[in-house]
């Protein structure tokens, strides 16, 4: 009798040991968790960091091949103008427009000559 209370009060205490190990261990469920979020997180930036590299091909085929897109870019990017055109450039501060204007507005009237 001594030795089946003896090894019942063992395999509680082996039970317990490894209860303990699988929820707090180097490899438990917690850290399971943790590695299960970081992955989550990581192909989230992924997905993105993605899309992102498709609009930039997609930008550089038009750069590459659209000269309508090239001059829009240069006008808009490096504010240049054409000829008889003046540039007009409000400060983002000034202006009582919403938080998705850029911070610079242009505006190109040509010239009454």
């Amino acid at each position: 009798m001594f030795w089946r209370t003896a090894l019942a009060a063992l395999l509680i205490f082996l039970n317990c040991v490894v209860f303990v190990r699988m929820m707090w261990g180097t490899t438990g469920i917690l850290e399971y968790r943790k590695l299960n979020e970081k992955h989550m997180q990581l192909t989230q930036e992924l997905a993105a960091l993605e899309k992102n590299n498709v609009d930039l091909s997609q930008e550089i085929r038009l750069l590459q091949a659209d000269k309508a897109y090239i001059e829009k870019t240069i006008r808009h990017r490096l504010h240049y103008m054409r000829a008889n055109e003046v540039l007009y450039l409000f400060d983002a501060s000034d202006s009582d427009s919403s938080s998705d204007t850029v911070e610079s507005e242009k505006s190109v009237k040509a010239d009454q000559n």
